[in-house]
């Protein structure tokens, strides 16, 4: 039991190590679990279940997908590498279970798209980077000759089939433009072909003309024969087909070559007319300027002259108030000294005896009946001011005491002499 026991742990380790280095396998940058990836197992036993179909394929890593059509008896799995699928396909293809041989291949990528007309400066990356707005793209490859030269073809694979849909739709609708130069992309479906394992003898067999075919091997037909005659009929028709598509080639080239020459020129008159149009715009951008800078200087203008009116308004306003102040002063004045001869004349009238001053002077005597006189002057500054030049002179026309008539005027002042009583 020991010796089981070890022999089973060696095979253990083993597995181990080989799943190791089928993992180093995988390329740098290689994307995992895509279509190519794929793989289809026909001719399984109808009472196989998944667990035995995952046993199948246990040692290549753990699957991704895993299908079974019992009914049909046949798969699919997916693994984590291109490297690993093959390995499996090498591997497991003819291997026998339950009595029947296992048919494994590739399965065919149902979401890759056949492009075209490509410039010849599309590389892998532009090509996938292009694509993946369409979704999620696995592998996308420009087509090159044996030099490295591009044909104008590439493949785009995606990993859903409504992304390839949406992808074909769009680019058939549109104009789907990969350079600066107007030259539409044309999107098809890929035409899948089985490059790798062809026709084996097993299967050509199972063609119900395969026995009448094969009776004669392969031979040269010899001259005036019946399969001479026909053969070179096949011949020439393969001859004519091949001018033809040469002809379609030369034709095609030259509408090439005069589309792009034509394009060419359309593009510079393209540039030409964008310039003129460019031109146009900056010149209108700079009228609108202009017309902009000068409506903002008439607004400056207008701004000036409403703040000098302003001011000059201000200005005339102080003044204003400065000559009411001046001319409210002047009455304050006026009426100061009115009111302080009003007193005086009021005590006048109260104090007759103040008459007996001298005249003109601290002893000053005013005349009898001054107070009283009537007119537009009365009680006023300027009246009493009258009436003492006047009586300092000698009465209304310069009489003084000793002329005659001053007496006359005297009593017409002050009213009638009054003799001393004894």
């Amino acid at each position: 039991m020991c010796g089981n026991n070890d022999g089973a742990e060696t095979d253990g380790s083993q597995d181990t190590s080989f799943k190791a280095t089928l993992s180093m396998l995988l390329k740098p940058g290689e994307k995992t679990y895509t279509q190519r990836c794929r793989l289809f197992i026909g001719n399984l036993p109808n009472d196989i279940s998944e667990e035995d179909f995952k046993k199948l394929f246990a040692k290549y890593g753990e699957p991704s997908e895993v299908f079974i059509n019992k009914s049909k008896g046949f798969g699919f799995i997916r693994l984590e590498s291109r490297a690993l699928a093959e390995i499996a396909k090498a591997e497991l293809d003819d291997k026998p279970m339950r009595s029947r041989p296992l048919r494994v291949r590739f399965a065919t990528h149902s979401a890759a798209l056949s492009v075209k007309n490509l410039s010849p400066f599309v590389s892998n990356e532009l090509l996938e980077e292009a694509f993946s707005q369409f979704g999620m793209v696995e592998r996308s490859i420009v087509i090159v000759d044996d030099r490295g030269r591009p044909t104008g073809k590439g493949i785009v694979e995606f990993a859903s089939k409504p992304a390839a849909r949406k992808a074909l739709d769009r680019c058939n609708e549109g104009v789907f433009l990969l350079t600066t130069s107007p030259r539409p992309v044309v999107v098809e479906p890929l035409e899948q072909y089985d490059d790798e394992d062809g026709l084996p003898e097993k299967l050509a067999q199972k063609n119900p003309r395969y026995q009448a075919e094969r009776e004669e091997p392969p031979r040269f037909a010899r001259p005036g024969t019946f399969e001479y005659e026909y053969s070179k009929r096949w011949k020439s028709l393969d001859d004519m087909e091949k001018q033809q598509r040469q002809q379609v080639e030369k034709n095609m080239r030259e509408a090439r070559d005069k589309l792009e020459s034509e394009m060419e020129d359309a593009f510079h008159e393209h540039q030409a007319s964008m310039l003129r149009q460019d031109l146009l715009r900056r010149q209108e951008e700079l009228r609108r300027m202009e017309e902009v800078h000068s409506q903002e200087m008439q607004k400056r203008k207008e701004m000036q002259i409403r703040q000098e009116e302003e001011r000059r308004r201000r200005e005339e306003e102080m003044i204003r108030k400065r000559d009411m102040e001046e001319q409210m002063r002047r009455q304050r004045e006026e009426n100061f000294r009115m009111g302080n001869f009003m007193d005086r004349d009021r005590e006048m009238r109260m104090n007759p005896g103040m008459n007996d001053m001298p005249f003109g002077g601290a002893n000053q005597k005013f005349p009898m009946g001054f107070e009283g006189q009537k007119g537009p002057a009365a009680g006023g500054l300027m009246a009493n001011e009258m009436r003492n030049e006047r009586f300092a002179q000698g009465g209304p026309r310069g009489m003084g005491p000793g002329t005659p008539g001053f007496g006359r005027v005297r009593e017409e002042f002050d009213g009638p002499a009054k003799k001393p009583r004894f």
